[in-house]
């Protein structure tokens, strides 16, 4: 029989994202499991302006984006997971996003990651990579991708 007793769910905040809540908040209902929630602020975020000692960090500072991203977590929290029966343990951290998705999957014994997917295929992928894909090759423990039902099947 499966137990499952952890689930994570990764999010960017994205409406692909949304999507992905009804079927952590629904399996962990049915397995009365408990649900993680973490977002990773990509700590390739900032562009530098000239190389040197002199160098400006173009956009805000890191404690800035994470204080942004902690404000947004809560309001997520707040908001996609008020009818959880269980109570959500909601992390904001910074890092690669899949390498920190995988460590606190391992750290935590998370049982099943659930997350959304963007999807993208041919040259898009090529260049952008996927997290949910390097996550789907790496994970500790099964993952469940959820698609938007908008979107278009296309012939890789």
């Amino acid at each position: 029989m499966i137990q499952i007793q952890r689930i994570l769910y990764p999010t960017d905040f994205s409406d692909l994202a949304a999507h992905a809540v009804s079927y952590a908040c629904s399996f962990a209902e049915a397995f009365n499991a408990e649900i993680h929630v973490i977002h990773v602020v990509d700590e390739a975020y900032q562009y530098w302006m000239a190389m040197g000692p002199n160098s400006l960090p173009v956009g805000p500072s890191p404690d800035e984006i994470l204080h942004s991203a902690q404000e947004q977590m809560n309001r997520w929290k707040t908001e996609r997971f008020a009818a959880a029966k269980r109570p959500v343990t909601a992390e904001v951290t910074v890092g690669r996003p899949f390498f920190e998705i995988i460590q606190y999957a391992k750290a935590r014994s998370i049982d099943l990651i659930i997350m959304g997917t963007h999807g993208r295929g041919g040259l898009t992928h090529v260049l952008m990579g996927s997290v949910t894909e390097k996550v789907v090759r790496k994970s500790p423990c099964p993952v469940l991708t959820v698609r938007s039902p908008e979107h278009k099947f296309e012939m890789p």
